[in-house]
């Protein structure tokens, strides 16, 4: 199957199932693996970047499409989409976009659908540009234009003003560039930067944080030196200021509540003993072999646990406790563009409530002087300071404690809480914060 058909498999799969993107392609890829690596990337490419730019593909499509969008079988808008996609935003020749997607919707089982899809990209790759709405009605603008739901971009433009919200919107637009943590039982940052250059990799510091590596474009990161032998993980470079912040004293047991898929957990068990939990029984598995390959067995043990629930008395004290809470996951929309369009205003209440109810369970466990290091992948403060200091009011014997500074690193502090933007700085969106309990 060619590279557009792949695409509209995995386009429509995802949009049947609700399934998560990344999930959907990297199975596919896997069970049927392109024969030329450069169809892998291209795939990936048309996958994520159609993704990222629905609303606005959509928004051009309306324009000549005689039914409703919603209406279409998913396999026909998935190939109208992918089309627009290249006319709009790559540099196939727009005859090539045309004929090549129709005939993906042909070798997908679609030739009936074939005159329809190839009528509208025709009409698209006549345009003398890509339809926006006018710039007077400014978040329906932003919307169409960086392909983020108007109520969004509305919460956006009230919470961060029009530069810094733009700013977002554009970020998650971009393809993240692959950062790694190196692993500080095996390598120092600095050794592996340099082996890394050796083996002909362009790799750099992270700005910010003392332990992560930003790399090339680099393929598979399973074929990049020094992956088979755990001396690295991949993890965003907010993510890993989450276990720079935390600052947990190396003599701690650390329990991680909330562990898939692993980052954090396996980052603490670099340096301290480690009880990962999550209710998930396969992302727990997924956690232990990547425990393996980084060589912290001895230091991480996985457990199946609701972190609502009490816990177990026989796994023994924990001096401090990891709580990355389920959330919306509105800060890595450029690695997930597919929440956009899934998320609703109404999922904040929802989740606040689940994720104070792990706060409440896992505070109790925490001995006096003990850590909770509180953190979630997005800058909703419903989910963030606001439910931090709602915890802090109704409990006086906690309080909130940022860390030693630490010679060479400049957190991005928010009073005493870490807090990480999408942007111009190359960052997922992180909110986090290190709470003491007192007596």
């Amino acid at each position: 199957m060619n590279a557009r058909a792949t695409t509209i498999q995995v386009l429509s799969r995802v949009r049947a199932t609700d399934a998560y993107l990344n999930v959907v392609l990297d199975t596919t890829l896997s069970e049927s693996p392109p024969a030329d690596p450069r169809d892998t990337a291209f795939i990936t490419e048309l996958v994520y970047g159609t993704t990222r730019r629905e609303l606005a593909l959509d928004y051009a499509i309306t324009r000549f499409a005689d039914r409703k969008l919603e209406a279409l079988e998913d396999k026909v808008l998935a190939a109208l989409r992918v089309g627009a996609y290249q006319l709009f935003y790559t540099r196939v020749p727009a005859r090539a976009a045309v004929a090549e997607t129709v005939q993906a919707l042909k070798d997908v089982g679609l030739s009936r659908a074939s005159g329809f899809a190839n009528a509208i990209l025709r009409k698209l790759s006549t345009l003398p540009g890509q339809p926006l709405p006018p710039e007077d009605d400014l978040a329906e603008f932003l919307s169409v234009r960086e392909s983020h739901p108007r109520w969004l971009v509305e919460r956006w433009l009230r919470q961060f003003g029009r530069e810094r919200a733009e700013a977002m919107l554009v970020a998650n637009n971009q393809t993240p560039s692959v950062v790694i943590r190196a692993n500080s039982a095996k390598v120092t940052r600095d050794a592996l930067l340099e082996q890394l250059r050796e083996a002909g990799l362009e790799a750099r510091p992270t700005a910010v944080s003392p332990v992560g590596i930003v790399l090339p474009p680099v393929g598979r990161v399973e074929d990049v030196y020094g992956y088979a032998e755990g001396l690295w993980q991949v993890q965003d470079e907010a993510a890993q200021l989450v276990g720079v912040y935390g600052a947990i004293p190396e003599t701690a047991r650390v329990l991680d509540a909330c562990a898939a898929p692993g980052g954090k957990a396996c980052h603490q068990a670099e340096t301290h003993e480690v009880v990962a939990t999550d209710v998930h029984a396969n992302k727990m598995r997924k956690i232990l072999s990547e425990a393996r390959r980084l060589g912290l067995m001895g230091k991480l043990r996985a457990e199946v646990h609701d972190a609502t629930e009490p816990w177990p008395e026989a796994w023994g004290e924990f001096h401090a406790f990891v709580v990355d809470a389920p959330c919306s996951g509105l800060g890595t929309l450029r690695r997930h563009p597919e929440l956009r369009y899934r998320r609703k205003p109404e999922d904040f209440a929802r989740l606040a409530v689940l994720q104070r109810r792990i706060l409440e369970n896992c505070q109790e466990a925490v001995p006096p002087g003990g850590l909770l290091v509180y953190a979630v992948c997005t800058h909703e403060p419903q989910e963030g300071q606001d439910q931090v200091e709602m915890f802090l009011r109704s409990h006086p014997e906690w309080t909130a404690e940022p860390p030693v500074p630490r010679e060479g690193v400049k957190l991005p502090l928010t009073q005493a809480y870490l807090r990480t933007l999408p942007g111009p700085e190359g960052w997922d969106g992180f909110f986090a914060a290190r709470l003491r309990k007192l007596y």
